[in-house]
């Protein structure tokens, strides 16, 4: 399996995905076919299971968009099955630092971490003839981004980036706003900014990136403005409230 998020990110570029929530694998083939990057699906705060989870990689496989799993926490066994479907990595919500290097040990392989190895998984095709070559090139591309949503772990994020395995860190805007008691998880509100701001700054100063979301304020204009601070990888807010605001401005032609 190809983790192609990290190939474009060192390539220079900047990639969009979205949440997804719906558990629909037409969405997902449509946010490929819209020409999105990634994909990361919700299991922290959807009813996707297992089962569907396995659906909704390989669609995202066979329609060339990257499929990033929010897990629920980190729990070895649950990174395991869904790297073994083929995700090219996981999200662990509300991350800490012990959080990050227990997830970083569950996606490898021995010697470097505690992922348990079966051949007859989807991510090595089923069989591989150089096992050790394999767990090698696994441990190598899967990803393992924190997403940071609390005060405590946003202002002692140097910490966080310099584990070896954490390439990326998504700072969560909505929970953090919550809290901070900030309304509307925006950007535009100075304490916001200045903590997406530091965490750019620290990302970058070691030739990593930072991914955020533009929540509940589906705007491309705004969207642009968060690239502009440097973010590298935006999930633009969740495919079922991206729907929602659709619909919301079809009914109000009715005026």
């Amino acid at each position: 399996m190809q983790n192609k998020v990290r190939e474009k990110l060192s390539g220079g570029a900047n990639l969009v995905g979205m949440m997804h929530f719906t558990g629909s694998p037409m969405m997902i083939e449509v946010m490929a076919s819209a020409g999105m990057d990634f994909a990361n699906i919700d299991m922290e705060h959807s009813p996707i299971g297992i089962e569907l989870a396995a659906h909704l990689i390989r669609t995202a496989d066979a329609a060339g968009i990257t499929p990033f799993v929010r897990v629920p926490s980190v729990d070895p066994g649950m990174i395991k099955q869904v790297l073994n479907l083929g995700a090219s990595g996981v999200i662990v919500p509300h991350a800490t630092k012990q959080d990050c290097l227990d997830a970083v040990a569950a996606v490898r392989y021995a010697p470097e971490g505690v992922r348990g190895s079966c051949p007859a998984i989807r991510a090595a095709t089923y069989t591989q003839p150089d096992w050790a070559k394999w767990t090698r090139h696994a441990n190598a591309t899967i990803s393992v981004i924190p997403l940071l949503e609390e005060k405590a772990e946003i202002d002692a994020a140097d910490e966080i980036l310099s584990i070896d395995g954490v390439d990326i860190v998504f700072l969560g805007p909505f929970d953090y706003s919550v809290a901070m008691g900030i309304p509307g998880a925006n950007f535009d509100h100075p304490v916001m900014a200045g903590a997406l701001d530091r965490l750019v700054k620290a990302a970058t100063s070691r030739g990593k990136c930072v991914m955020t979301s533009v929540g509940a304020r589906i705007d491309t204009n705004y969207a642009r403005q968060i690239f502009a601070r440097g973010v590298r990888l935006i999930s633009y807010s969740a495919d079922a409230l991206v729907f929602l605001e659709a619909c919301r401005q079809i009914v109000a032609t009715r005026a």
